[in-house]
């Protein structure tokens, strides 16, 4: 069963798994439906046209499978309870393992299938001993990966990835050659699964205003801030504070849950805490059994791999020694762990020190 999202990458996947000789039969995960009047576009009938448009084009078999409660209680619940805690999840990261591959790929086997495949820009390669190993996508500037950190070896097992062999534009060509509909649609953007809805006026409602004050360094008061939720660390638009120094923005540095207040100063400022060496990383999620000692942590998705020591903590917790100080290590995000091109797991920031 292959996920039809009714973008291209997926519909490529699910020609070239066809062209490969599988049977495949093609799903759209109807996750989320924009009926509470929150500001944005949640295309989900536009994206179940098209992938039914590919379907039929490819004479395969299209379902419906209707998975709205299950994203609501495992993804927006996990969602709206990161933030109010204080910390940034990553829906991305989850939405792979409790969704795609998780009641989507339950329900493909309780249905005859042997795996499902998707349009995600990774490479699966299988071991001598029959188990699995992800590796980077083929095209470094789409590669997915880190949004497979979070996967468990047996859902590895039951996952195909066919354009993450592909560089994109062969990815367009290929869609082409096949006649898709979907060939010269254009990517989508936006949360995990909703649509073009910006994080912030999800959050604005579900979350309730919970206002503060924006502080400098030294506690001087700056200007006033709606609530905690709304910032993430790093950040430098968005906080409405203005900057007399020509040419350099205040970056959130630091969100102080007790007082309420946010903490922006300069890039360059000293004491800042943007940039840190050392954090602690949980809920561990390993590909090939746990790992310690030098490897690769990529932090956050566009970053790049950094040179980290691994080393065990208490209850299923390692702390990462970066070889260089890291900007904005933020807790809820997600950190990958790669062996050369090989992905090794991944687990969440839980302290930054």
């Amino acid at each position: 069963m292959v996920g039809l999202s009714g973008g291209v990458d997926s519909s490529v996947a699910a020609a070239l798994l066809l062209e490969q000789g599988h049977e495949v039969v093609g799903g759209y995960m109807k996750n989320w439906i924009n009926d509470e009047g929150i500001k944005g576009d949640c295309p989900w009938e536009q994206d179940v046209e098209d992938a039914h448009a590919v379907a039929k084009h490819l004479g395969i078999e299209f379902r419906v499978v209707d998975l709205v409660d299950h994203y609501r209680e495992r993804i927006v619940d996990y969602l709206l309870a990161g933030y109010r805690e204080g910390i940034t999840p990553n829906p991305d990261v989850f939405c792979n393992r409790e969704m795609k591959f998780g009641v989507f790929l339950d329900y493909a086997l309780s249905q005859g299938f042997e795996a499902v495949g998707t349009g995600h820009y990774a490479r699966r390669r299988e071991l001598a001993d029959g188990s699995a190993v992800v590796l980077r996508g083929a095209d470094p500037n789409k590669d997915q990966s880190y949004f497979l950190a979070m996967m468990k070896p047996e859902q590895v097992a039951r996952a195909r990835f066919p354009v993450g062999e592909l560089l994109k534009t062969r990815v367009r060509e290929e869609a082409r050659r096949f006649g898709l509909p979907t060939a010269e649609k254009k990517d989508s953007q936006g949360i995990c699964f909703i649509g073009n809805i910006k994080m912030s006026d999800f959050l604005t409602h579900y979350v309730e205003d919970d206002p503060g004050e924006i502080v400098d360094l030294s506690g001087q008061v700056l200007g006033s801030h709606r609530g905690l939720h709304l910032f993430t660390l790093g950040q430098r638009k968005g906080h409405g504070v203005a900057s007399p120094r020509e040419g350099m923005a205040y970056v959130v540095v630091r969100k102080e849950p007790e007082s309420k207040r946010l903490v922006v100063a300069y890039e360059d400022d000293k004491g800042s805490g943007l940039f840190s060496s050392e954090s602690v990383v949980g809920s561990l999620s390993w590909l090939n059994g746990p790992r310690e000692g030098f490897l690769e942590a990529q932090p956050r998705y566009r970053a790049k791999s950094e040179r980290v020591r691994v080393t065990a903590e208490d209850e299923g917790r390692v702390r990462l020694q970066f070889e260089r100080p890291q900007r904005a290590l933020t807790p809820g995000q997600v950190c990958a762990f790669y062996e050369g091109g090989q992905l090794l797991g991944g687990g969440v920031f839980e302290e930054i020190h």
